[in-house]
């Protein structure tokens, strides 16, 4: 089983850090399809109150209850902040979106036992292993 596929099929807890209310932003389009394919999503954005009906919390520690993967849609410049946080909550995989891209970032999530995937859309992903276009 390839890595993409045991992390989508193991984890269900995923949140998704810079998730927007807009229905344009691809943030949103991913937070919706892997929301309508059975995942707990929960945004992560500390300038929204909610992301389609969910409440957005401002930082990973402040999510209720256990993150299994955190999805960023950051620019790779902001990524190391969010490898604190993930490392700190205990998160299993940091999947990092098309066009994220941090090298020292991703070398850190690993150092501290978590799977990394960068430069990946995880809903692309998704669609691929069960089959269905995004």
């Amino acid at each position: 089983m390839n890595v993409e596929k045991e992390i989508l099929t193991r984890y269900r807890n995923i949140a998704i850090v810079g998730a927007s209310p807009d229905p344009e932003r691809h943030s949103n389009k991913v937070f919706a399809y892997l929301r309508d394919n059975n995942y707990w999503v929960v945004p992560v954005n500390p300038t929204v109150d909610k992301v389609l009906e969910r409440q957005s919390y401002p930082d990973l520690a402040s999510v209720p209850g256990p993150i299994e993967v955190v999805n960023v849609f950051r620019a790779s410049d902001k990524v190391m902040p969010i490898v604190d946080e993930a490392i700190a909550v205990g998160a299993k995989v940091l999947w990092l979106q098309e066009g994220v891209i941090n090298e020292a970032a991703a070398a850190k999530a690993r150092e501290a036992g978590l799977t990394v995937i960068m430069d990946r859309c995880i809903a692309k992903a998704h669609a691929a292993m069960a089959g269905k276009k995004h």
